[in-house]
C-alpha cells in the first residue's frame, strides 16, 4: 500500500498529520532504471554502427535507376565510363527482351544487355537507327561524341563487328521498336517500325520477334513489388524540400499558432478545430481522388516527358492511390459523423482547455520549450532518413549466374564473348533485412523517447504551478521548465527509456502480426471457419486495446515520474491507482479533452498533407529528373512528421490537463475529498456534476 504523496509533493500536512519540509517537487531523488538507460545508449551505438554499414554499402541512385551491362548504376558520375545525366536504362537486344517474356523461358530480363542513355531511342522514319555500346577499344570516340551521334558509330565498325551486330551480338543494335520513358526505363511499345524492320532485313539481320510479349516483359519488371518499393523510397529522397517545408517548418508554425489561439481564444478554439478538421480531411480525400484519376484529368502517369497521348501505360502506383482513396473515404465518413456526435460535449472540453490556457499564461516558457525537442528530432530525422536511403539501397552489385546464351561482342578483347555476358543485379543478404528492421525500430524508439522527455519536462513544470496554488511562489523556480529539464536529465532518463521501449516493442509486434496477416491473406491461407475468423479479429482488437492502454499508462507514468522521481513501474502503479479511484469524476472530462487535442493534432498533420500535395503538383516534381512516381509516400511522411511535431507542441496542453487532473486527484485524496490546491475553474469543472449532465445531455 503506497503512502500519501502529500509529504512528497508539497509543503502541506499529509493525511497522517506529519509535515514535510521539502520543496513543491520532490528533490531528494535518485537515478532510476539505470539499466535501461545503458541499454538505450548501447542501442544508439549499434544504430551508428548499423548506419555506417548503410553509408558504406549503399547507393541511393539504385532506388531509382537501373544497372547497365558493365554493372554501373545509371546516372552515376563516378562510374566507368562516367554516366552523369545518362539516367535511362535501355535494353539493346529486342530478342532477349522477347525471350525473357515467354512463359516457360529460363532467360531473365536482368540478363538482357542494357545500357544507360540520355533519352529513349526512336526508330528512323526513312532508315535504320542504331544504339551502340559505350565507345572503347578501337572505337576512338569520347562519351560526349557518342552522345552527340545519338549513340551510333555503326559506320566505324569493322566487317567482323558489323557481322556480329547483324546477329544481334553487338556492339551495335538496331532500333526497331519505339520506346517511352517509364520510371527511367525505356519500355518498348510492341509496334515495330516497318521501315526500320525492312532495312534490317535487307542488311541480312537475323529475325526479330514481334509480339505483345516484348511489351509485357519490361512492364512486369518495372511494376514488380521490389521496384515499386524502391521508387517509393526514392520519392521520399527526391522530395526532401517538401519534407522540410511541409513536415517540419509548416507544422511548427501551425502548432505554435494553435497554442497562442488557445491562450487567447480558448472558448472558440474547440469549435474552430472541429470545423477545420472536417474541411481538411475532405480536402485530403479529394486530392487522392484527383491523383487516382477519379476526378478531373490529373491522374499520375508513369511516363516521363513528352510522349504520344495515345500511349497508355499502367502502374501499381495508380492502384495504390486508388486503394488509399477508398480508405480515406471510409475514414472521412467516420470522422465527420464522429465530430458531429461530439458537438454537444464541446462545452465541457472548453472548460478543461481554459485551465490549460491559464497554465500556459502563467508558465509562458511552455510555449517555447517544445522548440528544443523539435530541433533535436529534426537533426535526428535528417541523419535517420539519410541512413535509411543508404540501407535500402545497400547490397553488392554482382554479375548474375546465368546458363543461357547471351553472347555479346567485347570491344576490348575484339571478339564475341559468351563466358561472362550475364547481366548485373543488386544482391541482398538476409542481414540487410535485419539491419533495415533494426533501423526502423530505432527510429520509432528514438521518436517516442524524445516525445516522452518533452512530456515529462512539461509535466514537471505544470506540477510546480499546481502545488503553488497557481500563484507566484518562491517554491517555484524562476524558470520551472529548465528546472524540470534538469531533474529529468539527472535522474529519470532511464525511466523514460523504459517507457518508450515498451511502447515501441508493442508497436513492433503489432506491425509484424499485421504483416503476417497480409501475407496469409495474399496466399489465401486465412482461416475459413467462423471460429478462426472471430479469433483472428479478436486478437487484432486486443492488440489495439493493449497499445492504447500502454500509451495512456505511459503518459500518466511520465507525470508521476516528473512529480515524484519514482521508477517507471512504481510511477505507473501510482498513476493507475489515482485514475481508477477517480475514474467517475475525471473520466468524461479527460476523454473529451483528449478528443479535441487529437483533432487539433490531426488538423496540423492534415494541413501538412494538403500543402505537400500542392508542392508535389508543381512542374519540378512532375517531370524529368525530380519526378516522383507517386505523391503517396511523400504525403504520408509529411503527414506523419506533421503529427510528430504537433504532438511535441500539443503536449503542452495535453500534459497540462493530465498533470493538473492527476494532481487534483492526489490533492483530493490527501485532504479527505476536498482539493486545497486546485484552481477554482478546475474545481468547478470537475465537481459540478449537474452542470456536466446538462452540458452533455442537453435539455
Amino acid at each position: 500500500m503506497r503512502g500519501p504523496l502529500g509529504a512528497v509533493i508539497g509543503r502541506y500536512p499529509s493525511s497522517d498529520g506529519s509535515a514535510q519540509m521539502g520543496g513543491i517537487i520532490r528533490h531528494n531523488r535518485k537515478c532510476k532504471d539505470i539499466v535501461f538507460l545503458v541499454i538505450f545508449i548501447a542501442f544508439w551505438v549499434a544504430m551508428i554502427v548499423n548506419s555506417s554499414f548503410g553509408f558504406n554499402k549503399g547507393n541511393p541512385l539504385r532506388l531509382t535507376y537501373g544497372i547497365d551491362y558493365k554493372g554501373n548504376v545509371c546516372g552515376d558520375k563516378h562510374a566507368h565510363p562516367g554516366l552523369r545525366e545518362l539516367e535511362l536504362r535501355y535494353w539493346l537486344n529486342p530478342n532477349q527482351v522477347y525471350q525473357s517474356g515467354l512463359k516457360d523461358s529460363q532467360f531473365k530480363l536482368a540478363n538482357a544487355r542494357s545500357i544507360c542513355l540520355l533519352d529513349c531511342p526512336v526508330p528512323s522514319d526513312d532508315g535504320l537507327n542504331w544504339v551502340c555500346d559505350y565507345p572503347e577499344g578501337d572505337i576512338r570516340l569520347s562519351m560526349n561524341d557518342w552522345i552527340d551521334r545519338n549513340y551510333d558509330y555503326f559506320e566505324f565498325l569493322t566487317p567482323e563487328m558489323r557481322n556480329a551486330s547483324l546477329q544481334l551480338q553487338g556492339p551495335c543494335y538496331p532500333v526497331v521498336f519505339p520506346s517511352v520513358n517509364v520510371y527511367w526505363s525505356c519500355q518498348f511499345i510492341a509496334r515495330s517500325s516497318n521501315i526500320s524492320l525492312r532495312h534490317w532485313e535487307q542488311m541480312g539481320g537475323v529475325h526479330i520477334n514481334e509480339d505483345i510479349v516484348i511489351d509485357k516483359s519490361i512492364h512486369r519488371s518495372i511494376n514488380s513489388r521490389s521496384s515499386v518499393l524502391k521508387r517509393y523510397m526514392a520519392d521520399i529522397g527526391k522530395s526532401w524540400p517538401v519534407l522540410i517545408v511541409c513536415g517540419g517548418i509548416l507544422p511548427l508554425f501551425l502548432s505554435v499558432f494553435w497554442l497562442l489561439m488557445i491562450r487567447h481564444f480558448v472558448a472558440a478554439m474547440p469549435w474552430i478545430t472541429v470545423a477545420l478538421f472536417n474541411i481538411l480531411i475532405i480536402s485530403v480525400t479529394m486530392f487522392y481522388y484527383l491523383k487516382a484519376g477519379w476526378i478531373g484529368n490529373d491522374a499520375i502517369s508513369p511516363i516521363i516527358g513528352q510522349h504520344d497521348p495515345y500511349i497508355q501505360v499502367s502502374a501499381r502506383e495508380l492502384n495504390h492511390l486508388r486503394a488509399v482513396a477508398i480508405l480515406m473515404t471510409i475514414i472521412m465518413v467516420v470522422a465527420v459523423l464522429t465530430s458531429i456526435a461530439i458537438v454537444r460535449r464541446i462545452l465541457m472540453a472548453t472548460s478543461v482547455l481554459k485551465v490549460a490556457a491559464k497554465v500556459i499564461g502563467e508558465v509562458q516558457a511552455l510555449i517555447i520549450f517544445p522548440v528544443i525537442p523539435y530541433v533535436i528530432l529534426g537533426i535526428f530525422y535528417m541523419f535517420w532518413f539519410s541512413a535509411a536511403f543508404h540501407l535500402f539501397s545497400s547490397g553488392e552489385v554482382l554479375q548474375n549466374n546465368c546458363n543461357t546464351n547471351c553472347c555479346a561482342y567485347d570491344l576490348v578483347s575484339k571478339r564475341v564473348n559468351c563466358d561472362r555476358c550475364c547481366g548485373y543485379s543488386v544482391h541482398y543478404t538476409p542481414h540487410i533485412g535485419i539491419a533495415i528492421f533494426f533501423h526502423l525500430f530505432g527510429g520509432y524508439w528514438a521518436t517516442q523517447f524524445f516525445i516522452a522527455c518533452s512530456s515529462t519536462v512539461i509535466a514537471g513544470s505544470v506540477a510546480s504551478y499546481y502545488w503553488a496554488r497557481g500563484e507566484t511562489s518562491p517554491e517555484i523556480p524562476f524558470l520551472p521548465v529548465f528546472a524540470s529539464m534538469k531533474r529529468l536529465i539527472r535522474y529519470s532518463l532511464g525511466s523514460i527509456a523504459l517507457g518508450s521501449l515498451i511502447l515501441s516493442f508493442v508497436e513492433s509486434i503489432r506491425f509484424m502480426l499485421e504483416s503476417m496477416r497480409r501475407k496469409l491473406k495474399v496466399a489465401g491461407t486465412t482461416p475459413d471457419n467462423w471460429f478462426g475468423k472471430v479469433a483472428f479479429h479478436v486478437s487484432r482488437f486486443c492488440l489495439k486495446c493493449i497499445d492504447w492502454t500502454i500509451r495512456s499508462v505511459n503518459r500518466n507514468a511520465y507525470i508521476m515520474i516528473a512529480i515524484t522521481g519514482k521508477s517507471f513501474c512504481k510511477a505507473s502503479a501510482i498513476a493507475t491507482e489515482l485514475i481508477i479511484n477517480n475514474i467517475l469524476r475525471i473520466g468524461r472530462v479527460n476523454v473529451i479533452g483528449d478528443v479535441i487535442l487529437f483533432l487539433g493534432k490531426s488538423c496540423v498533420s492534415l494541413s501538412s498533407a494538403v500543402f505537400a500535395f500542392l508542392m508535389l503538383d508543381t512542374h519540378k516534381y512532375r517531370s524529368a529528373h525530380n519526378k516522383v512516381s507517386s505523391p503517396l509516400f511523400p504525403v504520408l511522411v509529411c503527414w506523419g512528421l506533421g503529427y510528430v511535431v504537433a504532438t511535441l507542441f500539443f503536449a503542452v496542453v495535453e500534459m497540462s490537463i493530465d498533470t493538473i487532473i492527476l494532481s487534483f486527484c492526489q490533492d483530493s485524496e490527501e485532504h479527505q475529498g476536498t482539493a486545497q490546491y486546485a484552481p477554482p475553474l478546475l474545481i468547478e469543472t470537475l465537481n459540478d456534476q449537474s452542470e456536466m449532465q446538462r452540458l452533455t445531455q442537453g435539455p
